[in-house]
């Protein structure tokens, strides 16, 4: 909970210079380390990212491309995977004749079929040493692989191929460049693959377009972004959705080109926006749900609508269990691959992609840089913690509310973590170091009220000494009496609820008090050689009464915890006796307070130990015995026990404090 009263410390011009450096070191530092692409920044920014691209999602239907998903169910009514290479061959040549705009086929078969017929010839020879026949064969059919090739060539589809990052291809392993990429390709850093993973030969050698189907997760598993461009020695490939997307158009050549946002595709009208690597970040409409698929068998049945498929983009693939594609997203943990494909269309063709912009980076630095420095400015300005907290607060909402606004207006994503988190640490660490500084100046006034408090103490007990020049010293040994009495008591767990540290400080500081209201008895009482008569004994005896008013005059313009309470009922209290014969209101007991019945164990044994106008003083041990004699009448016995049980430190205490020019004499 904050407080709501100002800071009273004004910050000096030197703590004023640690704060400038300290939020300029931090801003800095904070503002370099979340340009990193990985580690903490990147969570930090992708958790903006996933909020904005949740709360702007559009539930819409995709409406451009369309799957058709080989499916656990068109396994289960047409076989395991990989089915023969006749039975896909079959599936693509149903599709083609539905005349779609263009087909992606989201499978590699980088493995030749088995079922092929050749391949069954050459198996018998190779592990029987048996040469076969097989009659009735329709020409081109006994090798499933070039058949499909042929297939897949007539229909103009686009295969896949897969590019490595870990494994190097043969020199000699050729690559198909079916797509061109012109114009400003030096704005790119595009990732180069060492490797790559093809088709087997029957079947690329007859395939006329390619994409691959790399895709790319982040460092928190979450697949958010699609690398649409990829260097492979010296040449740029395109994904197969792009690819694809190409096709529909009739289009071979893109043209990489910028904006003020940072790098582009050129696609027909189609401008597509990446980062300097190729990436494009994905704006989902929803759920895999709103992406629309036909399930294989339903096409080899007829059990289809072909009007779903005419001059639609359509990829053929798997979304089923078993081959593990797929993908952990921000709106569905296990999205389909296949159907990520239809979501890349869906951003390209409604210009949809989310844009990260090239000045995005050092902008964050600048942004960090000032929300900083304006941080800084409150702390030195300003001295209130409730308005330092709106002022922090309000920087970074305004911040906040520019990033989502780029967002849902333009679809530039600025992340606002690296600010907010400026702006966060250096509350946290301005506040502590104000509250630092707050406290050291808080004990530096109590420190100096300490101080008053024991002058203000000490200054009225002088009073007293210059009516009774002989008592000076006797004020300082009741003091420290006093004190070694209470912490005794609590020692052997007397009154542990009342003896606390605080109490027995100000029993400490209170003591010399005691006999304050002697200011009040005329000098020819208070100095009177001999033995008072009994009219001027009860005026004597009026100067606990005058202490107590002295000290309410005095304590009633104190506000709060009023340290002379305590002052006033040890000066009035102070010669109430145990059985009630005591002045000036004859309490007993308990009833006299705590402090007045060990004041009255200091008080009597300094009077019996000390020189007075009146007498000579008593040795420790005549002391002490004429003291006994008095246990239970004027003492509380408790404390009277506990005196006895610190007689050393008693001793040791009045000989440190002697009256001067007088010998305080002690245990003979």
């Amino acid at each position: 909970m904050l407080p709501l009263e100002k800071f009273s410390f004004k910050l000096t011009k030197v703590w004023t210079s640690w704060f400038v450096i300290l939020g300029l070191l931090i801003s800095t530092s904070l503002g370099l380390l979340g340009q990193a692409e990985t580690g903490p920044p990147s969570h930090w920014n992708n958790f903006f990212l996933d909020t904005y691209i949740k709360n702007t999602i559009n539930g819409k239907v995709a409406k451009h491309a369309i799957v058709v998903d080989i499916d656990d169910i068109s396994l289960s009514g047409l076989g395991q995977w990989p089915w023969p290479r006749y039975r896909t061959a079959t599936l693509v040549q149903i599709v083609a004749d539905s005349k779609p705009a263009a087909i992606g086929l989201d499978i590699l078969f980088s493995e030749p079929d088995r079922t092929s017929l050749d391949n069954i010839k050459k198996t018998f020879k190779q592990d029987f040493n048996l040469d076969i026949s097989i009659t009735g064969v329709v020409p081109g059919l006994s090798d499933n692989d070039g058949y499909f090739g042929q297939v897949l060539s007539k229909t103009n589809t686009v295969g896949a191929r897969y590019f490595y990052f870990d494994l190097n291809s043969r020199e000699d392993a050729p690559l198909k460049t079916e797509f061109r990429f012109d114009g400003n390709t030096a704005l790119l850093d595009l990732h180069e693959a060492p490797g790559v993973l093809n088709n087997t030969e029957e079947i690329a050698s007859q395939l006329q377009f390619n994409g691959f189907v790399n895709n790319q997760l982040d460092s928190d598993g979450l697949l958010r972004k699609i690398p649409l461009l990829i260097k492979y020695r010296g040449q740029i490939y395109p994904h197969i959705s792009l690819a694809t997307y190409m096709r529909s158009l009739s289009k071979d050549t893109a043209t990489i080109s910028q904006d003020r946002n940072g790098p582009l595709i050129i696609v027909g009208k189609n401008a597509i926006p990446i980062d300097k690597h190729g990436y494009a970040i994905l704006k989902f409409n929803g759920g895999p749900h709103l992406y629309p698929s036909i399930s294989a068998i339903d096409l080899f049945n007829g059990s289809f609508n072909q009007k779903e498929i005419e001059n639609k983009i359509l990829f053929i693939g798997s979304s089923a269990v078993g081959l593990n594609d797929l993908h952990s997203t921000i709106v569905d943990a296990q999205f389909p691959g296949l159907k990520l494909q239809t979501a890349v269309i869906e951003n390209i063709v409604n210009n949809s992609f989310i844009r990260s912009p090239s000045w995005a980076t050092p902008v964050t630095f600048v942004v960090s840089l000032i929300a900083g420095m304006l941080i800084t400015t409150l702390f030195i300005k300003l001295r209130g913690p409730l308005i330092l907290f709106s002022g922090s607060l309000i920087i970074a909402f305004v911040i906040f509310l520019a990033s989502l606004y780029l967002f849902r207006t333009y679809g530039i994503f600025f992340s606002p973590a690296t600010p907010i988190i400026v702006i966060t640490i250096l509350y946290i660490i301005f506040n502590t170091i104000r509250f630092i500084i707050e406290k050291k100046q808080a004990y530096s006034w109590f420190k100096k009220l300490s101080n008053a408090r024991q002058v203000t103490m000490e200054s009225m007990a002088a009073v007293a000494e210059t009516r009774d020049p002989e008592t000076g010293a006797h004020i300082k040994r009741t003091q420290y009496y006093v004190k070694a009495i209470a912490e005794k008591l609590r020692s052997d767990g007397f009154y542990l609820d009342t003896l606390t540290d605080d109490y027995i400080n100000l029993l400490f500081v209170s003591a010399p008090l005691h006999d304050i209201g002697k200011v009040g008895v005329p000098d020819h009482i208070l100095l009177k050689p001999s033995k008072l008569t009994d009219e001027e004994f009860e005026l004597m005896k009026k100067h606990a009464e005058y202490g107590k008013n002295i000290i309410h005059s005095t304590s009633q313009k104190i506000e709060g915890d009023n340290f002379l309470i305590i002052a006033g009922e040890i000066a009035l209290t102070h010669h109430e006796k145990w059985n009630g014969t005591g002045y000036p209101t004859g309490l007993a007991g308990q009833d006299i307070p705590l402090s007045g019945r060990i004041m009255a164990v200091a008080d009597v044994y300094d009077a019996l130990i000390s020189k007075r106008c009146y007498k000579p003083p008593y040795p420790h041990d005549v002391a002490i015995a004429m003291m006994k004699d008095e246990n239970g009448k004027i003492f509380d016995p408790d404390i009277f026990s506990v005196f006895l049980s610190i007689d050393a430190e008693i001793q040791a205490i009045a000989a440190a404090y002697g009256d001067e020019n007088e010998q305080v004499l002690g245990d003979r």
